[in-house]
């Protein structure tokens, strides 16, 4: 099976990445179309995910707070957080939709936590919790390069985490 890499964008790349270990992680007949991987190195979960831009390679934590994407669903480009139903496109690292929580998105801007359309907004009471929420910042995915060899996936890891 022929493989597609999704271009990613160089602002965005995972810290450490710049110089990349490439390690074999998949075979990509194991990541057919519209199949998300969760792959464990060291202490690092993965999510590789074949969109419809191509194979990429991010972490496998929501960037709002780090619930396994790999347990979302993927649509295309876009992956959907199991947790608080945030939405992030895997092909831009851009959020699409703020999680249900509200707090901080990617810019800085505070956004409300989630009422259903039609209704009153759900009341913030004094607390830590409400304080938590509005300073949790909902950051852009970020993505560790990719290539395909020989039938594989392989993922530019930093040097401290490639050699675990």
């Amino acid at each position: 099976m022929s493989a597609r890499i999704a271009a990613t964008p160089p602002a965005l790349a995972a810290p450490g990445t710049t110089r990349a270990v490439f390690r074999r992680l998949l075979a990509v007949d194991d990541l057919p179309p519209g199949a998300m991987r969760r792959v464990t190195v060291g202490d690092l979960d993965l999510l590789l995910a074949n969109t419809s831009a191509g194979i990429v390679a991010t972490d496998d934590r929501c960037p709002h707070m780090s619930a396994p994407l790999s347990l979302g669903t993927l649509d295309g480009c876009l992956v959907a957080c199991p947790l608080h139903r945030g939405v992030f496109d895997l092909a831009t690292g851009d959020v699409v939709q703020v999680p249900t929580t509200g707090g901080l998105d990617a810019d800085g801007v505070v956004r409300p936590t989630w009422s259903p359309p039609g209704s009153e907004p759900k009341p913030e009471l004094p607390g830590p919790k409400t304080d938590a929420r509005r300073l949790t910042r909902t950051r852009r995915v970020r993505f560790y390069p990719v290539r395909v060899e020989d039938g594989a996936i392989d993922v530019g890891l930093p040097e401290e985490i490639a050699g675990a």
